[in-house]
């Protein structure tokens, strides 16, 4: 092979390089990438809480409830869903829960020799409609700490169902509260004191 053939083949592969190098840059300037001005998928943040001890949305008040409840539906809620943990006939052993008879009305710990947690020894005087309304609302934040596992009845109806059921279970039911009965209302703050007025210029 003589040195032309030589010159030849090295001289193709410099052009090429060279076209290759070439049609790069065209494409480049021919085709811009341009990026969009807002994103294809907007992901929102979830708010942020307002603090680890958040509480729940305030209660309606329990008497309306009570006077159109139906004992029979609390008594099938409860069976459903409180009779794996509870008993409920007079003199009943506790199971993984105290015995419930006569609840209402009754200290908060009220069965004797059944180990309660310490928050729910705390709990001063009985067991009221309103703190049971609370208590099957949603246990762990009626009683923080609690060893009860269940989550609570969502329910306005239902709660007010079994409260309704529970009363039942005693020699002397409680009375139930009059429908109209409203919770206290928090005192309104004291007025500030009207300002002293000018004394009068002296003659």
């Amino acid at each position: 092979m003589d040195s032309m053939e030589v010159n030849k083949g090295i001289a193709a592969i410099l052009v090429a390089g060279i076209l290759f190098f070439l049609t790069g840059l065209i494409g480049d300037a021919l085709v811009r990438e341009r990026l969009p001005e807002k994103p294809a998928l907007s992901i929102a943040a979830a708010p942020a809480a307002s603090g680890a001890g958040a509480q729940p949305a305030a209660l309606p008040p329990i008497a309306p409830l009570l006077a159109s409840a139906d004992p029979a539906a609390g008594e099938a809620i409860a069976k459903k869903v409180c009779v794996a943990c509870h008993t409920f006939t007079k003199g009943g052993k506790a199971g993984v829960g105290p015995n419930l008879y006569g609840v209402v009305g009754a200290p908060h710990g009220h069965m004797e020799g059944f180990n309660y947690t310490a928050g729910l020894k705390a709990k001063q005087g009985p067991w009221t409609y309103e703190e049971l309304n609370e208590w099957l609302r949603k246990p762990n934040s009626f009683v923080p700490g609690t060893r009860m596992a269940f989550a609570g009845i969502n329910s306005d109806k239902q709660r007010a169902d079994v409260i309704d059921w529970l009363r039942t279970l005693s020699d002397n039911p409680e009375p139930l509260p009059s429908p109209d009965q409203a919770p206290a209302a928090a005192p309104a703050p004291a007025a500030a004191p009207a300002p002293a007025a000018p004394a009068a210029p002296k003659p």
